[in-house]
């Protein structure tokens, strides 16, 4: 291990501020144990320590290829070099030092019984949940059993289902590292989850508490479907039980052989019937609840475990997918109900069934079909992508089927016990997630969002969307947004189909027009009077070319991200930009919420000339029409000032492309996908540069690259710094007004 860096922490000593060391788990075991919590002791091995791990056995390198070419929605290839790279991982040799540091830290801590947990280094964060996607190891004794358990935790990491999420949601798989939290076993008699809001309807009045006999897996895995209790936090009264029906419960096996840890035992009649904790438990977890959401200042999902008439809190993370209120238009439903269960995820949806009894038949799901299952495991998370219902024999509303879907936004229902014998392959169904109940056929319904019943959280800084897709603007306009930081013509003009110039040259100018208005005025009038800013085309020459009429127009350059593209394009191609100036003009005789932003402007003179073409074609600053400058060229950070006097209302920083260019790295390049950061040191300098100037001007400040919807931590520096807005992907607004308002909050800007 390099010098400094630790092998072993203990959780008193680690708090929050050591994600990058020790994962969220990790952090948030830390978290508790400082705040007095009852949490059963424990060590962690480090991030850093896998990290050498890789390096010194060069493991990394062994495994990078298999990824890079790697198509993760063919099922069967991701399954293939997920079990390649985790075999790479097991066979490497762990260093004999690590080795006898974990040995020593198993001694310390009294031996006996452990778990052995994944604690990825962005788990568990505001804006993503890998929760189950890495491995967990229960009742593993002996300190050679430990050892190997961390190492086989490592490899977890490179799960089928890890290695998707982190694919799809955009995570380098080299940047997130694994620490591994080594925990004294809870033998439970009762265990459970606690959400601090109710989590289907994101009521923050309430806390949510799932109750089973035994080890808490089967709530998760969906095998058991849990009690169910419901305490308002005023007052903290119990306020609502279901009572479950629990045939079995999992133990330990006295054995402890391998593969047979846990045991199923059968419970007598009496014990099925029985409420699984006492009222007085229900009311003690509430108020753990309650002390951990107010330490963490945000809703939290909590496991609880109880033994020997104790009770502990195993884990906490914060809650992911808070939703907004919505009202549903219903007409009166008279189709036949097939069957029904809990209530896990809001909404309606029809699809034809699909039936997967395993894992392994997800590639039988298809766009459209609602998927039901036994339960479901994070393995079945492709094909639930692809679901626009899910529909369960088992589980609560916490298992896993539940939470993502949840995630998703699709409707669910869980442990309804007989669908995949009540519902055949390719019955057409209608699953209300709200009511728990599936219906024969198909059910139109149109919702609305209810906004009244919602309580919206006030910023001064405003929060903006980011858009380009038509058909997602009048749900994203629904939701509890400022306007849109960026609407980017790129999606329409590739719609149009045809190179403008080629359109003019044929007297179809008016045509292109006709359709960009079309666009435009979509946006504009979802969200009126709520500003839309208009990002002009940025398409770059191999992106004209592949237009219809393209070739005869557009030379082949070596780097067209480099090339002629932006303001260089519309003070050289006037005859082009006229016909998009022409769209704005007539969206805005109506919607007067259309604003215009300028990309890629390398020179002070660029932007002075373009200025000076949208004012002779009518478009000039005015109360009502602002004119915004992408920040996103290095000589905009140093010239700032001089790019303001010209005569701009704001900028808006494109931070892909400032980072791809301050760092000179192509933000595409596989193999310099490491460096590519946009919380690098001379990034983060010029952020704060553009911020700062624009405010001493007089000017409006936005971010609109892929930075704020990746990195929270980003977006409390930027409202530091005095932004006046930050616009973000439609999956993060919620959590992105939470941010601003905490560090609102703390910096007193809502006085």
């Amino acid at each position: 291990m390099p010098e400094g860096q630790k092998v072993i922490v203990w959780f008193a000593e680690v708090t929050k501020k050591d994600i990058p060391l020790v994962g969220g788990k990790g952090a948030n075991l830390g978290e508790m144990t400082n705040a007095d919590i009852p949490v059963p002791p424990g060590f962690i091995v480090t991030a850093a320590t896998y990290f050498d791990f890789l390096k010194q056995t060069k493991t990394d390198d062994k495994i990078r290829g298999p990824l890079n070419s790697l198509n993760v929605h063919d099922s069967k290839q991701l399954q293939q070099t997920s079990d390649k790279v985790k075999q790479i991982i097991l066979e490497a040799p762990m260093s004999p030092e690590t080795a006898k540091r974990i040995r020593e830290a198993y001694i310390k801590m009294g031996q006996g019984l452990v778990a052995v947990r994944s604690s990825a280094t962005a788990e568990d964060l505001p804006e993503a949940s890998f929760a189950g996607q890495q491995s967990t190891f229960l009742n593993i004794q002996g300190e050679d059993e430990v050892v190997e358990a961390v190492q086989k935790c490592w490899a977890s990491l490179f799960e089928a289902r890890a290695i998707f999420y982190r694919e799809e949601n955009g995570f380098d798989h080299f940047k997130v590292g694994i620490a591994v939290p080594v925990q004294r076993m809870v033998q439970s008699e009762a265990s459970g989850v606690i959400f601090t809001l109710e989590p289907v309807t994101s009521d923050r009045s309430k806390i949510a508490i799932e109750a089973v006999y035994g080890l808490g897996e089967t709530i998760v895995s969906g095998d058991v479907t849990p009690d169910s209790y419901i305490v308002d936090k005023d007052g903290m009264k119990i306020s609502k039980k279901e009572i479950a029906k629990q045939e079995w419960k999992l133990i330990r096996s006295e054995e402890g052989k391998d593969g047979e840890a846990n045991v199923k035992v059968v419970l007598t009649p009496e014990e099925q019937a029985q409420q699984k904790i006492s009222d007085e438990d229900i009311i003690e977890l509430a108020k753990m609840g309650k002390r951990l959401e107010d330490w963490y200042q945000f809703p939290q999902d909590i496991e609880w475990a109880k033994e020997n008439n104790e009770l502990f809190i195993v884990q906490t993370r914060p809650v992911t997918t808070i939703r907004e209120k919505v009202a549903e238009v219903r007409p009166e439903i008279t189709a036949p109900v097939l069957l029904s269960g809990a209530a896990a995820s809001p909404g309606m949806a029809s699809g034809p069934v699909k039936i997967v009894h395993d894992a392994s038949q997800i590639d039988k799901v298809l766009n459209g079909n609602v998927l039901v299952a036994e339960m479901t495991t994070p393995d079945f998370v492709p094909a639930m992508k692809r679901a626009v219902a899910i529909v369960t024999n088992r589980g609560g509303r916490t298992a896993h089927a539940a939470i993502v879907s949840r995630e998703l936004g699709i409707p669910c229902i869980v442990g309804t016990g007989n669908a995949m014998t009540a519902l055949k392959d390719g019955q057409m169904i209608t699953v209300d997630g709200s009511s728990g109940k599936v219906y024969e056929g198909k059910i139109e319904i149109a919702q609305k969002v209810e906004t009244k019943a919602r309580v919206k959280v006030k910023t001064r800084t405003k929060l903006l969307v980011n858009l380009a897709q038509p058909e997602l603007v009048d749900r994203v306009a629904s939701r509890d947004v400022d306007g849109v930081g960026l609407l980017r013509a790129e999606f329409m003009v590739a719609q149009i189909g045809e190179h403008p110039s080629y359109m003019i040259s044929q007297n179809r100018g008016n045509e292109f027009v006709d359709k960009l208005a079309e666009g435009l005025t979509t946006f504009a009038k979802a969200f009126h009077p709520r500003q839309v800013v208009y990002r002009t085309n940025d398409f770059k020459t191999n992106e004209y070319r592949a237009l219809k009429g393209g070739e005869k127009y557009e030379v082949t350059e070596e780097n067209p991200m480099l090339g002629y593209r932006g303001a260089s394009r519309y003070i050289t191609d006037i005859d082009t930009f006229k016909l998009e100036l022409d769209a704005i003009k007539r969206v805005r005789e109506k919607y007067s919420n259309l604003w215009v932003m300028i990309p890629f402007v390398r020179t002070v003179n660029e932007l002075a000339q373009t200025l000076k073409i949208m004012e002779a074609e009518g478009l000039k600053r005015s109360e009502d029409f602002k004119i915004w400058m992408m920040v996103e060229v290095p000589s905009n950070i140093i010239l700032l000032d001089k790019f303001l006097a010209v005569g701009i209302d704001g900028i808006s920083i494109g931070s892909n492309d400032l980072t791809q260019l301050t760092l000179g790295i192509d933000r595409d390049s596989e193999k310099l996908a490491d460096t590519f950061d946009e919380r690098d040191e001379a990034v983060m300098i010029s952020l704060e540069r553009a911020v700062k100037v624009a405010k001493s001007m007089g000017a409006t400040s936005s971010i609109c690259g892929q930075a704020p919807s990746v990195y929270p931590e980003l977006t409390k520096k930027l409202v530091e710094w005095g932004i006046t807005s930050v616009s973000v992907s439609p999956d993060m607004i919620d959590i992105t007004r939470e941010i601003i308002a905490k560090v609102e909050e703390r910096l007193k800007l809502n006085d």
